[in-house]
């Protein structure tokens, strides 16, 4: 009986050991094969190396376009008087500039305003606002007509401003000069400046045995577009008899600038 429980008492022993080993055996290759899909499945990430070029690009802005308002301003006691004298002013203006060949399109009637006007009763211009205060009494009307004038041959420019006193404009605003198609001049500066771009960083891997991979980022900024006027001084109005010499007009050109930023990835 006693030989039996010992016998048993081994196998029991022997079984208890064998399965601590078949675990610690398990746990092994567990931990083995963790290790390996965490080295496979999680890889070091590494940075790309990248390079940063700066470049700019330019482009010669020639105008294209004028700008000019000028306005008949009437004053008198009869406000339909005075209406009709601008009115017909007005339309002897639009004819003109018509047959100078600029565009119903391109003309613009940009106000059209009537406001009374006020005298101190004593007869010395005043206002609400004057000091010592006085009686305000109506003293007449003044009708402001106002045109915007877009003038697309530049050749013309000097001959309308020439011909608008001697048809009753007193108040001419302009030139003021620029582009119908300003992006068009961006975009010729950003092709230079990225090419530019191109060509340093290419330079840049070459001398230093490096292949370029890809563009990484890249960004851009413009100095906006320029919009100037030239022209020697031309005065308001002047005598409606009299002729007024042409001006000579100079549109000049200028520069539209862009500056890019471009990231390569380098190996």
């Amino acid at each position: 009986m006693k030989d039996n429980e010992h016998i048993m008492i081994s196998e029991t022993i022997g079984s208890k050991t064998f399965s601590w080993s078949l675990l610690n055996l398990i746990l092994i290759v567990a931990l083995i094969l963790g290790v390996k899909v965490l080295f496979f499945r999680s890889p070091l990430v590494v940075a790309p190396l990248t390079v940063t070029v700066g470049a700019e690009g330019k482009a010669t802005v020639t105008p294209d376009i004028a700008r000019i308002s000028f306005s008949v301003i009437s004053e008198g006691k009869d406000p339909a008087v005075i209406q009709k004298d601008n009115t017909e002013k007005m339309n002897s203006v639009i004819e003109f500039v018509k047959g100078q060949g600029i565009d119903k399109k391109d003309i613009q009637t940009a106000g059209y305003n009537l406001y009374p006007r006020y005298d101190c009763e004593k007869g010395a211009a005043s206002s609400i606002y004057s000091y010592p205060p006085c009686k305000q009494v109506l003293s007449g009307y003044t009708l402001t007509q106002t045109i915007l004038l877009k003038v697309r041959d530049l050749e013309k420019v000097a001959s309308v401003l020439a011909g608008l006193p001697e048809r009753g404009i007193n108040e001419i605003n302009g030139p003021n000069f620029s582009v119908d198609d300003p992006d068009k001049y961006l975009t010729e500066a950003r092709k230079e400046a990225f090419d530019k771009a191109r060509a340093k960083v290419e330079a840049m891997a070459s001398a230093n045995g490096v292949h370029i991979v890809r563009v990484v980022t890249f960004s851009e900024s413009t100095g906006g577009y320029p919009i100037y006027a030239r022209m020697e001084a031309f005065g308001k109005g002047g005598d409606a008899g009299a002729p007024v010499p042409a001006p000579q007009i100079e549109h000049g050109s200028e520069e539209v600038n862009v500056q890019v930023s471009v990231t390569y990835e380098i190996r």
